[in-house]
């Protein structure tokens, strides 16, 4: 089913990317068993990346996101496809710290001070890189400070994930709101204004998740735009689902030794005589036997 919506409003003014991400970062908490501050982290992220994952164009292009600082969670990082696949882990998916004075997961204080990184691969001899440093760690201002620097395109981002009383993912999703040229400045004045008085995205979402009708995105989209005169409200261009997926493979374990390059290659067969690779994003595990070592390195020598 499609979680994740596409528009444009009706005098051109701004682009929406709007989705509802609870099972992806329900999946991806689950595989690597985080807390709750790390569920929040790792959950807006994704969320992130799978939104901007479809903003590419060519369909084996690929986007990576990567938030790296000197706080305790150490590193994000999430990679998407213009399809809505989108993978994503976190260095430490134990880190805990206390609520902020607000009673907020301290999401800003677990990355700490450091660089957002993205990266786009989309073809060319060399991929599009832009770095910004943190404004706050805290996702949502980061990706909005790094579309206004790096990319110049003005934007709102906003990214939520809410737990259970069991500290589980309970509610997840995220909105980019991007500006477009010749704006309309009554319509970005009302959203403006929409946006300082919307209620928690989150809570926004719960609404969505309990009403009734299966649209539950189409049903956020009412929520929050539905008080803007009509003719900035968003029109649908194109529904999507935003999903997670991790395309990690033997055969990319292969590769992986082979760039060991020969002379280590060598010695790990010599010296173990088996090895075993894990995938930092879903956690899988390739063993491979000496068998299966000695043909890999005979690959090598070609």
């Amino acid at each position: 089913m499609n979680n994740t919506i596409i528009a444009v409003d009706g005098t051109g003014s701004y682009r929406l990317y709007l989705t509802i991400t609870t099972d992806a970062v329900k999946e991806a908490s689950r595989i690597h068993g985080c807390t709750p501050l790390a569920s929040a982290a790792l959950g807006r992220t994704l969320t992130a990346a799978g939104m901007m994952g479809l903003m590419l164009k060519g369909d084996s292009d690929r986007l990576t996101i990567q938030f790296k600082g000197d706080g305790p969670a150490q590193e994000i990082l999430a990679t998407a496809y213009p399809d809505g696949s989108v993978k994503a882990y976190i260095a430490d998916p134990s880190v805990d710290l206390p609520l902020k004075s607000s009673g907020k997961l301290d999401v800003g204080g677990a990355i700490g001070n450091g660089t957002l990184t993205v990266i786009k691969d989309m073809g060319m001899k060399e991929p599009y890189v832009g770095r910004i440093d943190l404004v706050s760690g805290e996702i949502a201002e980061d990706l909005t400070q790094y579309f206004t620097v790096s990319e110049q395109q003005p934007s709102s981002v906003a990214l939520g994930v809410r737990m259970d009383l069991e500290g589980l993912p309970a509610y997840a999703g995220g909105m980019i709101i991007q500006v477009l040229p010749g704006a309309s400045d009554e319509c970005l004045t009302a959203l403006e204004d929409m946006l300082f008085y919307m209620d928690s995205l989150t809570l926004l979402i719960k609404d969505a998740e309990e009403a009734e009708g299966e649209d539950k995105t189409r049903i956020l989209m009412d929520l929050i735009f539905g008080k803007l005169p009509e003719e900035f409200r968003p029109l649908i261009l194109d529904e999507r689902e935003i999903k997670w997926h991790c395309d990690c493979s033997r055969e990319r374990m292969e590769a992986a030794l082979v760039s060991l390059g020969k002379k280590d290659l060598r010695q790990l067969i010599d010296e173990d005589g088996q090895a075993e690779l894990t995938c930092q994003f879903c956690r899988r595990s390739y063993r491979f036997d000496r068998d299966e070592l000695e043909a890999i390195w005979q690959k090598a020598q070609n």
